[in-house]
């Protein structure tokens, strides 16, 4: 007798997570990605700030499973699924049948519409972004330390947007990246003359966090001399520019990182079913996908009901416990049993601003601040981690870094073209630095 065929879309934390809970099963699975790795995500904005390698934190996806003969790997890319006749459609390649199909095919940036946001602004959730974050940042250093012009051109101003994890995560690692690391490598350039801009639309940042960690991220920010500025909305983003606020400000820069939060996957809207707010599959609360027999959406990619009118968030763990509820969902369908709804259990979130510097919310009401957030925070990235020697490495390089301030792959892999300055741009110099290094700095505007 057949087995049933389990397929899964995507090796992120939602789909690895059901792929391990069925591969002891008897039951088929092959999972599909078009990457051949799974990569950890929380940790992808160090690849790109020159503190960890791609290889640290990705790990290969036939890697998995590969004691376990019931689950295959493919690499390929998915272009729809044909519900009829149950067949995930592939680029170039024949169709492939299923019987029980688990979509966890992530996000990808949201630009709300911003003009010029997708054309010109660097997001961070694949390892190929990390790289040309990593690539474009370092070598914007190279060409100010070549042409003074460019410096006179905002080429050392790097914009972030969003005031999330990842905004806050990566501004204090470009800060850190700066004050630490390049300095002592650029003995011809001034990199103080850099700014990291922070841009957030709302009031505060980190705003599902309690106040006092909100503002103790925002203090830890400024005394890296990370200029936060709230309430401040991005208009518009150019080649070598970035218009912010109602008056438009205009900021000459090189780099905008865009970390102003995320939608579901293109792919969501190509299978032809329901989606919710920000394009993600709309789900019952077994992760079940509402008219589509044996189908299920978990992870970032999916609107899972919280039990209180909403949605669960796009956490990691989210994806993890969802993977996990629809595998077992899978099997109690196939055993003929009823389906069971999604108890999610928060066990809190964390973000670090930096060296020593981190904010913890636990689900018991705990909040921690500084280094015992930071030696949380450390920890909790490291046991889900995957990979022994993953977890090694990371380790060493964290021990590294934390006892000689050093960064490691300070690589740039493909160098991109720093255009002349426009002619017919406002120059606009860098703020005057009042305040030491590692204090805050105060913005001494031209008053022409």
């Amino acid at each position: 007798m057949r087995r049933p065929r389990v397929v899964i879309l995507g090796v992120g934390f939602g789909g690895m997570s059901a792929a391990k809970e069925l591969e002891r099963e008897d039951v088929d699975v092959v999972v599909i990605d078009k990457n051949n790795h799974h990569t950890f995500l929380p940790l992808l904005y160090q690849v790109a700030t020159s503190g960890l390698n791609p290889a640290d934190v990705a790990y290969p996806a036939r890697g998995l499973f590969r004691r376990r003969r019931r689950v295959r790997f493919r690499q390929g890319t998915v272009i729809g699924v044909d519900w009829q006749d149950k067949r995930v459609l592939l680029a170039g390649e024949d169709p492939l049948p299923f019987d029980h199909l688990i979509v966890g095919i992530g996000a990808q940036a949201n630009y709300f519409g911003v003009p010029g946001a997708a054309e010109h602004t660097f997001p961070l959730y694949s390892m190929s972004d990390a790289l040309q974050v990593r690539n474009h940042l370092l070598s914007l250093f190279e060409a100010a330390a070549a042409r003074e012009d460019l410096i006179h051109a905002g080429v050392l101003n790097i914009v972030v947007v969003g005031g999330g994890p990842t905004g806050i995560e990566i501004a204090g690692a470009i800060a850190e990246l700066i004050d630490e690391v390049l300095e002592a490598d650029f003995h011809d350039l001034d990199v103080h003359t850099a700014r990291v801009i922070l841009v957030e639309q709302g009031p505060t940042l980190l705003p599902p966090f309690e106040p006092a960690l909100r503002d103790y991220a925002a203090g830890e920010l400024r005394r890296k001399g990370v200029e936060v500025r709230l309430e401040t909305a991005v208009k518009e983003v150019g080649e070598d520019y970035v218009l912010l606020g109602e008056a438009g400000d205009y900021i000459p820069t090189r780099m905008v990182i865009w970390g102003a939060g995320n939608r579901a996957s293109d792919l969501a809207s190509a299978i032809g079913v329901a989606q919710s707010r920000g394009g993600r599959i709309a789900t019952n609360p077994d992760c079940s996908i509402p008219g589509k027999p044996d189908a299920y959406a978990v992870g970032d990619v999916a609107a899972i009901p919280d039990g209180n009118g909403g949605e669960l968030p796009g956490l990691a763990q989210v994806a993890i416990q969802s993977g996990r509820h629809a595998a077992h969902q899978v099997l109690r369908t196939i055993e003929g049993k009823p389906r069971t709804v999604l108890r999610y259990h928060d066990k809190g979130t964390m973000a670090t601003i930096g060296r020593t510097a981190a904010v913890a919310q636990l689900n018991n009401g705990t909040t921690l601040t500084g280094y015992p957030a930071w030696v949380a925070w450390l920890g909790l990235h490291l046991v889900y981690l995957v990979g022994m020697r993953n977890r090694v490495s990371v380790t060493l390089n964290w021990g590294w870094s934390y006892l000689t301030w050093d960064r490691g792959p300070r690589l740039i892999l493909e160098t991109p073209r720093i255009n002349p300055p426009r002619r017919d741009g406002p120059y606009i110099p860098p703020p005057e630095r009042v305040a030491g290094k590692g204090q805050q700095t105060q913005e001494v505007r031209p008053t022409t």
